[in-house]
Parts: structure tokens; C-alpha cells; sequence
């Protein structure tokens, strides 16, 4: 029996948009996989710690979910500059067909190292002014 082809360009997709949640995970390896339940454990215990630390400023409580966002933006890229032969040696070895990669995940990748580095230029910036000058910018 024929395995299901995985795509990489969707796969991608799902890294870069979902990445936080990890459904990208789920999509690759199934419900099994404990990096896609970590990713996912983060969005509740990030809201957890803003309920409970309500004095704490958001940004740090919710920590763990922007750094799961910004994991899901690496991963993003890894996925997709994969070549393609290694891509189906490792995730479409019984499906028969053949991954080809064309231009949207190109823009995929382009979007997704722009908006990466701009979350975390801002990231790095939030974190700065509220550790020196208490959040007086904002």
C-alpha cells in the first residue's frame, strides 16, 4: 500500500503560517510526534502564565509561544531549501510520485524571511525597552 505523498511546498506553508501551533508536525509524522505536541503546549501555558503572572508583562509571560512562532519560522526555511530529492528520500520514499518545487514556494520562503526578521528585529527591540528603560516607548 502506497504511503501518502507529502508536500513540500504545503508543508512549508503550514510551518510558516501554523509553525506556532505545529501542525506542520502533525502533517509530517502524525499525532505521535512530541516536537508538534510542544509546539502546541505552548499557546496554553503562555495564556496560563498571563492569567496567573497578570502583573507581568504579556510579551514575557507568552514567551514560549513567541519562541515557538519564531521556531515555526526556522523551520519554515529548513523545510522549504530542502532539496527536493532529499525531501522525498526522507518523507515520500513509498508514494510513488516526485516532489517539484516551483515558484510560490519561492515567495513562500521570501515572506517568510521577511516577516521572521522583522518579528524578531521587534522582538529584540520590545525586550530591550522594556528591560532598560521599563517600557517608557511604548
Amino acid at each position: 500500500m502506497p504511503t501518502p505523498h507529502k508536500n513540500k511546498t504545503f508543508t512549508t506553508f503550514l510551518a510558516a503560517v501554523f509553525g506556532g501551533l505545529g501542525i506542520h508536525r502533525f502533517y509530517l509524522y502524525g499525532r505521535k510526534d512530541l516536537f508538534g505536541w510542544l509546539h502546541w503546549l505552548t499557546l496554553p501555558l503562555s495564556l496560563l502564565a498571563i492569567a496567573l503572572l497578570g502583573n507581568l508583562n504579556p510579551m514575557f509571560a507568552g514567551m514560549l509561544f513567541i519562541l515557538s512562532i519564531l521556531c515555526g519560522f526556522l523551520e519554515a526555511l529548513v523545510i522549504g531549501l530542502t532539496p527536493d530529492d532529499k525531501w522525498d528520500t526522507k518523507h515520500n520514499t513509498g508514494s510513488g510520485k516526485k516532489s517539484e518545487s516551483h515558484w510560490i514556494l519561492a515567495l513562500i520562503l521570501v515572506l517568510t524571511v521577511g516577516i521572521g526578521a522583522m518579528s524578531l528585529i521587534a522582538l529584540l527591540a520590545r525586550t530591550f525597552d522594556l528591560l532598560f528603560t521599563g517600557g517608557a516607548y511604548g
